[in-house]
């Protein structure tokens, strides 16, 4: 029985068993191959041939997100498949069971738990399916080191217990007693539907003994997401292959999952349900100066203005005053704060930089690079429907990766309008909410964004709080319409202590054509100045190192650097719901775009007029709006992304991010 159980075929006897001093080194690796030839050749044929099982069944498995999935699993020697139905054939996960240890789990809730797990918390899963599956049908993320399952009843748990025991400890002997004669595969057979025992289980040894090559072990490292201490994942070092009698092709594979990099490209097709982006067919960029700030109001616009001005008065808060459509950028809000991310690739280097200063410097200037993008003359975007959304991203062409950007109009008075950004991969997100709020002073007024973003660096865990500036538009009464930034922005980082303080300066009364769109700024760490910034948001800024009073250029939107903007794409027009931006205010801006003010009064009007009386049916019904994408603390008052993910980037695991319905999600193998 030990000798059938270490996959030996020879006689019991212990004259031919044994190796006699004589025999050569030649005919003793001879033989070793053979014996991995005949190992190999069983496992490949109990997963293959359907008629070797030893137990199958429906069992509920709990995810790592704490909820049970019913599942179809095979039980078969050496192996615990699991598919989504018993019939299509949906293949989940395989689990080799030669890692694994069994143990009852006590439970309050109706069923017989028990538990398999590798006792040094390595993975338990194969990379592959029965048929060479890359990916499984995720249902929800499974644990990898181990798996809690539920059976329906105690006589059914202790069943699968005894089942489960002899699969781990006589494995085989269950081979070699299940297999039909006839129905093991040669292999070095041609036939391309039976994929090699290296290219299903690459990842796991099968066998503890030395009949068989170790095949490299494949690693997780998500510490976060298992429902106790002792089911966390642990780093551990590889043991080297041995890959004597293998092809090259074996060869090739034994240190596929070793390759840690970002760059890495799965070679297996993904196939996964997404949203179609398209890249953004026309950008509007204004020069830089004040030139592309003004605006000679016409004198029909001038009488439209005198009407407007009739319904407000000093100090007055503008958010429900109607705006002439003159005076407004072919495009919403939300659209509009998705501006910041054309070089959002600043801070895929600033999340790899090991230097606290330099990470801060490296996200003051992509910061400053949100602003030189405006458009010509003075316009103002539509302000958003309550529950308007808009979906757009970036791609990186240096990492492979995406950024995508999710905003939300999560409240109409006040108008608040919340947004998240993800790029798991280079390893930041940011969340934030913004409240618009107006102010007209008589011959000016000024739009305050009033609120805060969060950057977080998700391999660093640094949160990097930052404020914006508000816009100041002059000469509605008499002079030349003008639009500036003013105010003074923080940029603070509590883990390292570093912090940057930037002010918006505007055009004094007597300035001349260099004092527009001036700014002036220090980093800190704590109370110590260590830099100082002096410049223009939409030209050329300067950094001067105060201990070496070196200067430098910071900043500056060459047009080179505009050629390296990233790309943006937006949804599909066909894929858009509703209340989708682009979608929602169409007619709008198809008006102002033929410059027919009359049907862009109209056509906005009409959408408004929606709002309005959607708003009185939910309060005579008692009502409250449910956000789609987003929920508010009720402690703090934050809106929160309900999808985000935080986790840092695993390589191993992790796939590819994508977007399906407002939902950013990661593609995993396991």
């Amino acid at each position: 029985e030990s000798k059938l159980f270490n996959g030996s075929e020879k006689d019991i006897s212990l004259s031919s068993s044994k190796l006699t001093k004589k025999e050569s080194l030649k005919v003793q690796k001879k033989n070793y191959r053979e014996e991995k030839k005949r190992a190999t050749k069983e496992l490949l044929s109990t997963i293959t041939d359907p008629s070797v099982i030893v137990m199958a069944d429906w069992l509920k498995i709990r995810g790592t997100l704490k909820s049970w999935t019913k599942l179809w699993c095979v039980l078969k020697p050496g192996v615990l498949l699991i598919y989504k139905t018993p019939k299509n054939g949906q293949w989940v996960g395989t689990v080799l069971l030669n890692a694994c240890e069994l143990i009852e789990r006590p439970s309050k809730k109706d069923g017989f738990c028990f538990k398999l797990f590798h006792p040094l918390e390595q993975s338990i899963w194969a990379v592959k399916g029965p048929k060479g599956e890359a990916v499984g049908s995720i249902t929800q993320p499974l644990p990898s080191s181990y798996l809690i399952i539920r059976a329906a009843s105690e006589s059914d748990g202790r069943c699968w217990m005894d089942a489960l025991e002899l699969a781990l400890k006589c494995s085989s002997l269950l081979k070699r007693t299940m297999i039909r004669e006839g129905k093991e595969h040669d292999l070095n057979s041609s036939d391309s539907t039976h994929v090699s025992l290296y290219g299903l289980l690459r990842g796991n040894n099968l066998h503890s003994g030395e009949n068989f090559p170790e095949i490299e072990r494949h690693q997780f490292k998500d510490p976060d997401m298992y429902s106790d201490k002792s089911d966390k994942e642990n780093e551990h070092d590889h043991d080297e292959s041995d890959n004597d009698g293998l092809g090259k092709s074996e060869e090739s594979d034994s240190d596929t999952s070793e390759r840690q990099d970002d760059s890495y490209v799965d070679p297996e097709p993904i196939d996964i349900k997404e949203t179609t982006y398209l890249e953004q067919s026309h950008e509007e960029l204004g020069e830089a100066g004040e030139a592309a700030q003004t605006e000679v109001v016409s004198e029909e616009n001038k009488s439209l203005i005198w009407t407007l001005l009739k319904q407000v008065r000093p100090g007055m808060d503008l958010s429900k005053v109607v705006l002439p459509t003159f005076i407004l950028e072919p495009r919403s809000f939300l659209d509009k704060l998705s501006d910041y991310y054309y070089h959002a690739d600043f801070l895929s280097e600033a999340a790899l930089e090991e230097n606290a200063y330099n990470r801060m410097k490296k996200v003051v200037k992509w910061y400053l690079s949100g602003f030189y993008k405006k458009p010509k003359g003075l316009k103002k975007p539509y302000n958003p429907i309550l529950g308007e959304t808009f979906r757009c991203m970036w791609i990186h062409p240096r990492t492979n990766s995406r950024t995508f950007y999710i905003a939300e109009q999560v409240s109409h008075h006040p108008p608040i309008s919340a947004f998240y950004v993800s790029n798991r991969k280079d390893g930041f997100c940011l969340s934030g909410s913004i409240l618009a709020k107006s102010k007209f002073y008589g011959n000016s007024l000024s739009a305050i964004l009033d609120g805060e973003g969060r950057l977080t660096f998700l391999n660093r865990g640094e949160d990097y709080v930052m404020t914006m500036p508000y816009a100041h538009c002059k000469g509605i009464l008499y002079g030349t319409m003008t639009l500036e930034l003013g105010g003074t922005v923080n940029i603070t980082c509590e883990k390292t202590g570093y912090s940057a303080t930037i002010e918006f300066k505007l055009k004094p009364f007597l300035g001349n054509n260099d004092s527009v769109n001036q700014i002036s700024g220090k980093i800190k760490l704590g109370k110590e100045v260590l830099a100082i910034l002096e410049g223009h948001w939409d030209s050329e800024v300067t950094i001067s190192d105060k201990k070496t009073d070196a200067s430098e250029i910071f900043w500056n939107p060459t047009s080179d650097m505009r050629q390296r903007r990233l790309l943006r794409y937006t949804v599909k027009f066909e894929e858009q719901g509703d209340f989708e931006s682009e979608k929602l205010w169409q007619q709008v801006t198809r008006a102002i775009n033929n410059k027919d003010q009359t049907e862009a009064t109209q056509e906005k009007y009409v959408l408004e007029e929606a709002q309005r009386k959607g708003a009185k049916e939910r309060k005579l019904k008692g009502e409250e709006w449910t956000c789609k994408l987003f929920d508010q603390d009720s402690v703090t008052g934050e809106w929160h992304y309900k999808f985000a993910d935080t986790r840092p980037w695993d390589p191993l695991n992790d796939m590819i991010q994508f977007e399906k319905d407002g939902t950013i999600q990661t593609k995993v193998r396991h």
